[in-house]
């Protein structure tokens, strides 16, 4: 079982986490845990976890927010809310009339 980013795994009596990055220069893993800590670990450290049976691949949480550290209340709470026209937290773009790209 090679590291995949993106994969989530567990190691036989720990906490499940993500794969997030892959350095095949220095041989790590950089490993994300549902509550958002990130760790390093020596691809031989998974190749040893691997051979001893102690790695699994398993399916993804449900409930992602966990490692963005994102309320699902909140989130829900910022596409409703509909700020108003004179409220600063609105996000708009500003027209670009006139602008010579070439000048």
């Amino acid at each position: 079982m090679k590291p995949v980013i993106g994969n989530w795994y567990r190691i036989q009596g720990g906490e499940s986490f993500e794969i997030v990055a892959i350095d095949d220069d220095d041989g790590t893993i950089e490993l994300q845990y549902f509550d958002g800590t990130v760790e390093e670990m020596d691809i031989e450290d998974w190749r040893a976890e691997k051979e001893n049976g102690a790695l699994e691949e398993i399916e993804p949480p449900e409930d992602w927010t966990g490692s963005v550290d994102v309320d699902p209340e909140e989130d829900d709470a910022r596409g409703t809310s509909g700020y108003g026209e004179d409220d600063d937290r609105r996000q708009s773009a500003s027209k670009l009339e006139g602008l010579d790209l070439f000048e």
